[in-house]
């Protein structure tokens, strides 16, 4: 049985939400919160195995709430309780909490206007252990990526048709260090994140568009990622903090 906590300020999208989930006989409603802070609370004595959470909600947002949630207990306790994944759900437009949600921990990111079947798939992808980004919202990541690009093509001094170094979006030497980056590869990274196809990057870096292929399979292989969307997530979020 999959436990669900369901997470929003509004009790009318709350009880869609059971509505829909209680229709699948392997998922039990565990109990609903209207704020963050009665999400932290609930998720501690509850023990949900996924919570749909809202973001903007009075008294605490999601996003504190996720951090908050996904805390790892201090080293003094002897706590073993499973950590929740944490399902964000929130409207149209407000995609520029997908960066902040996934460095908060979140393992999935999908709009309110999803298909019942979408939140009901995206419910079983966490609980089995999985991340998701809903079609919507991977959209948006790669807008997001071509507006960095054009925001560094267009700043004081670029060049937009001659470039002799690629433009870098990574600053975490940490974090490229312990994933075991070559210098190549951080720079495949750095091009991905900013919304260059493998096309684009060989043409960038001068080199076979085989290669960067290979590039791309070794970041995929050493950073863990799923697809080209969460080498970008990763890029914006463990890469560049």
């Amino acid at each position: 049985m999959i436990r669900v906590l369901l997470v929003d300020d509004q009790a009318l999208v709350r009880s869609g939400f059971r509505v829909i989930l209680e229709t699948q006989p392997d998922f039990e409603v565990v109990g609903e919160a209207a704020n963050g802070e009665e999400a932290v609370q609930l998720a501690a004595t509850l023990t949900p195995d996924v919570i749909c959470m809202d973001v903007e909600m009075p008294v605490m947002n999601g996003l504190e709430a996720s951090r908050l949630i996904l805390a790892p207990p201090a080293a003094s306790t002897n706590e073993t309780q499973a950590l929740p994944s944490i399902l964000v759900l929130t409207t149209f437009g407000h995609q520029q909490y997908l960066f902040d949600a996934l460095a908060a921990g979140v393992s999935g990111f999908l709009l309110k206007t999803s298909r019942a079947e979408q939140l009901i798939d995206a419910i079983r992808t966490l609980a089995n252990g999985g991340a998701l980004l809903g079609p919507d919202v991977t959209r948006a990541v790669m807008l997001r990526a071509a507006e960095l690009s054009n925001d560094a093509a267009s700043a004081p001094g670029a060049d937009a048709t001659v470039h002799t170094e690629p433009r870098r979006v990574l600053s975490n030497s940490g974090a490229l260090d312990a994933a075991g980056l070559t210098e190549r590869e951080r720079e495949v990274l750095s091009l991905i994140a900013l919304g260059h196809s493998n096309g684009e990057i060989a043409g960038e870096l001068f080199l076979g568009e085989a290669t960067v292929k290979t590039h791309v399979s070794n970041l995929l292989q050493k950073i863990g990622a799923r697809d080209r969307v969460q080498l970008v997530v990763w890029a914006h979020t463990v890469g560049s903090t």
